[in-house]
């Protein structure tokens, strides 16, 4: 169905060149967002300082790339995207570029501004080949409610701009509680881009999961049980898709297990349960431990760094129930972090909407030229921007999806929380939209579809139904008729010839 919207998109933008091709500054930027259109999804990382946005953001990526600690470059905004050979690239304020070393440090990747100062980069590069970088390019931005005013400037300006639409598609803000800043940056996030439209295009992650308990190994079952309750919250609710809970410590170390982790969480492991108890009272304690013999200092305290004590209770524990190899255990911990889910909703909720995000971003865009330079002989174009909108199934899903979060449609609970499924609420795929298991056959993907379509033909249809839900009716309609047609032709194909 995303054909069709960046086609129409790209047709705009061509037309808005057309009318605009004098204007050096308007052109630039109207075949910038032309390119968009044909690269990945842009997703930013944003949070308040010491969140976890860049432990987050290796855990995606199942590297050490991006710098988790406190240096210059942690101020800085860093795009990371798929290339062939690794690469950074330091883009000045200046205008200027140059390629910067690569080097590796301890496995992480060690970055090095070649002696240009923080405030003077406008943004790094860096190029890497990973496959989760193929389909979406992941931005590392600066800390907001920084201390220092430029770090926390640096990050709004880039992903809610004032007079233009944000340099990112969708978000994935994390949060280590629900705060005042948290929702008012998100609403401006909201307000620019994707979201003057109405669209919900944000992710809230409830990071440092584990935190949440003390690092007791039942910390994150307590951070779903906050994270369920923050994404019911109404004012949260309209600004982000979902709450999700993740131990981004956990999951970067998961993903990045060394052997020499593995074989030092293995010698913990076998102690007797007193000296394990006794030893993991608190992270002093655990560094100063004399047993297990053999196990330096210097490596209990890159556990503690890699892992947390919350990651090296649950690998203890793990390895005791027969995750006797690292493979497994590594797998087992990713899954147990909390990283799958997130990575689950990326995939439903922005890669699967890629085209129709980034295309909402081309039509604000256009939008935004139109206000800001109007002149004459534009009419034309500001039909055209209004066709699009109003007539592209997609956007209309995306602003009823918008007003269904936000309690604006007339609608009971219960039809409510339906219609924001079916228009994809949960995700696109026709089994998510109907409510029904993956692996639900074909033959009753149909019957389900043709029973929620007759279903919202008889709401629409009755009298009584309010103005703005016949209104939302007409929508949810038409998105039974797309996941029919769908779920037809699907079953057409399963049928013996």
């Amino acid at each position: 169905m995303t054909v069709p919207t960046t086609a129409g998109a790209a047709a705009l933008l061509r037309e808005a060149l057309e009318v605009y091709g004098d204007d050096a500054q308007a052109a630039e930027a109207l075949r910038g967002y032309a390119q968009r259109l044909a690269e990945p999804l842009r997703v930013a990382v944003g949070g308040m300082v010491k969140a976890g946005k860049s432990t987050l953001l290796n855990a995606i990526i199942g590297e050490e790339i991006a710098p988790t600690d406190t240096g210059e470059c942690t101020r800085i905004v860093t795009w990371y995207r798929h290339g062939h050979t690794p690469r950074i690239t330091l883009h000045a304020t200046d205008g200027g570029s140059r390629a910067l070393p690569l080097r590796r440090a301890d496995g992480r990747l060690a970055f090095a501004l070649d002696g240009v100062p923080a405030e003077r980069v406008e943004r790094l590069d860096v190029e890497w080949p990973s496959p989760a970088l193929q389909a979406v390019t992941l931005i590392d931005t600066p800390g907001i409610a920084s201390l220092s005013q430029d770090v926390s400037a640096r990050s709004l300006r880039f992903l809610a701009p004032e007079d233009s639409p944000s340099e990112a598609d969708a978000v994935i803000y994390l949060m280590r509680h629900l705060h005042a800043s948290d929702v008012h940056f998100l609403e401006s996030f909201r307000d620019t881009g994707a979201g003057r439209s109405g669209t919900v295009n944000a992710i809230a992650v409830l990071s440092r999961a584990d935190e949440v308990g003390a690092g007791r190994i039942d910390s994150l079952i307590s951070a779903a049980t906050i994270a369920e309750r923050y994404s019911r919250d109404p004012n949260l609710r309209k600004l982000a898709l979902d709450v999700l809970p993740v131990a981004g410590l956990l999951a970067q170390s998961a993903r990045t297990l060394r052997q020499p982790d593995f074989e030092s969480l293995q010698a913990l492991a076998a102690l007797d349960r007193s000296d394990r108890e006794r030893m993991m009272l608190s992270a002093d304690r655990f560094r100063r431990s004399a047993v297990p013999e053999g196990l330096t200092e210097a490596a209990r305290a890159s556990l503690l760094e890699r892992f947390g004590l919350f990651g090296i209770r649950l690998a203890m524990v793990l390895i005791r129930n027969g995750f006797t190899e690292p493979t497994p255990l590594a797998h087992e911990l990713v899954r147990r972090s909390g990283l799958d889910p997130l990575l689950e909703l990326l995939a439903r909720q922005f890669q699967s909407r890629a085209g129709v995000l980034k295309a909402r971003t081309a039509l604000v865009a256009v939008a935004d030229l139109l206000h800001s330079s109007p002149r004459p002989g534009t009419e034309h174009l500001a039909a055209s921007l209004e066709r699009l909108e109003a007539g592209d199934h997609e956007f209309r899903e995306l602003r009823l999806l918008a007003a269904l979060r936000a309690a604006r449609v007339e609608l009971a609970p219960e039809l409510a929380a339906e219609a924001e499924r079916l228009v994809g609420g949960r995700g696109t795929p026709a089994w998510l939209r109907l409510g029904l298991a993956p692996d639900a056959a074909p033959g009753l993907l149909v019957a389900e579809a043709r029973r929620c379509l007759t279903r919202w033909r008889r709401i629409a249809e009755n009298p009584l139904t309010a103005r703005s839900a016949a209104e939302a009716c007409r929508v949810v309609i038409r998105s039974c008729e797309g996941v029919l047609a769908e779920c037809a032709g699907q079953d057409r194909q399963a049928q013996p010839a």
